[in-house]
């Protein structure tokens, strides 16, 4: 199972996130534990975080949008390995969640499939923060929109590695062509 750490504060994450393209691992101590249920975990690709919430036996459910792909993706179960990606996984805290445990597993389940990925207004951060507080909020968003030279170079670094994600992807399609 991959290293999971626990995550310091989400403001201080997204001015982060915000500033550049590369974010280091905030580690307060590391564990190997399975997350509790409901767990928000979070994983930093290159210019933003991913978010999903663990449901229990290795999986994670969350919003694919364009973790996996340069096409947008629904609410799907996944494996941790498979939400990771290779990446470290943190567990975000929330002292005062509304829902939490299995009711926070529910609600992430009651929306498996569904397919409106919208990066300003419904991102796998938005789901997260409806499944635990019942309103959807990003705190990545807000840090983009309040500091837009940060959010210019965050879309910037984000756009740079669907790219590079898609010339892979052309990549192969090219080979099997050619076999």
């Amino acid at each position: 199972m991959n290293t999971l750490h626990q995550a310091v504060s989400i403001e201080q994450q997204a001015a982060d996130r915000a500033s550049g393209c590369v974010v280091s691992d905030v580690t307060v101590y590391g564990f190997d534990d399975e997350p509790a249920l409901g767990a928000h975990l979070v994983t930093q690709r290159r210019g933003y975080a991913h978010h999903g919430i663990y449901v229990g036996g290795g999986k994670v459910v969350h919003y694919a949008g364009f973790a996996g792909s340069t096409h947008r993706g629904p609410v799907a179960e996944i494996t941790l390995d498979e939400f990771a990606s290779g990446h470290t996984v943190a567990v975000q805290p929330h002292p005062l969640p509304r829902f939490f445990g299995a009711e926070a597993v529910r609600r992430a389940r009651s929306r498996l499939g569904e397919d409106r990925y919208r990066l300003l207004t419904n991102n796998c951060e938005h789901f997260c923060t409806w499944c635990l507080f019942g309103e959807s909020r990003s705190e990545q968003v807000h840090a983009c929109l309040t500091h837009p030279r940060a959010g210019l170079r965050a879309l910037m670094c984000v756009v740079a590695a669907l790219a590079v994600r898609g010339l892979k992807g052309k990549g192969g399609e090219l080979a099997a062509r050619a076999a």
